[in-house]
């Protein structure tokens, strides 16, 4: 079997796998690209350049928008509506970022589930 290759930079990985590890109700999920999802909605993900994004309700999303001078998160040269960049400073405040990441997380459990592929 190939060894999976990861190209993400160590450091935002190894800040987002500690992220992620000191909540138990969250389970990381991804080979080389890094996510978290509840009923079938990615939550959290880390891009290939180390950028984090976030899946935050309107009402979060707009106040940290405004709070931390960022943006919705672009992936592929399409706006992710539902998803804020994480600066990369946040990325380094695991604690003030954990309140952010359980907000996403009860964010998209109230979402309506997605059909099972499977």
């Amino acid at each position: 079997m190939a060894k999976v290759i990861i190209d993400i930079p160590e450091v935002e990985l190894a800040l987002y796998n500690q992220l992620i590890s000191e909540n138990t109700q969250i389970e990381r999920k991804g080979k080389t690209m890094p996510y978290t999802a509840i009923n079938g909605h990615m939550f959290s993900f880390l891009d290939k350049t180390g950028t984090m994004a976030l899946r935050l309700s309107e009402k979060d999303r707009t106040l940290f928008i405004d709070t931390f001078n960022t943006q919705l998160m672009t992936q592929h040269g399409r706006v992710m509506k539902d998803f804020v960049e994480i600066p990369n400073t946040l990325l380094k405040e695991g604690k003030k970022l954990a309140i952010y990441l359980q907000k996403s997380a009860d964010y998209t459990a109230s979402l309506k589930p997605k059909p099972s592929k499977k």
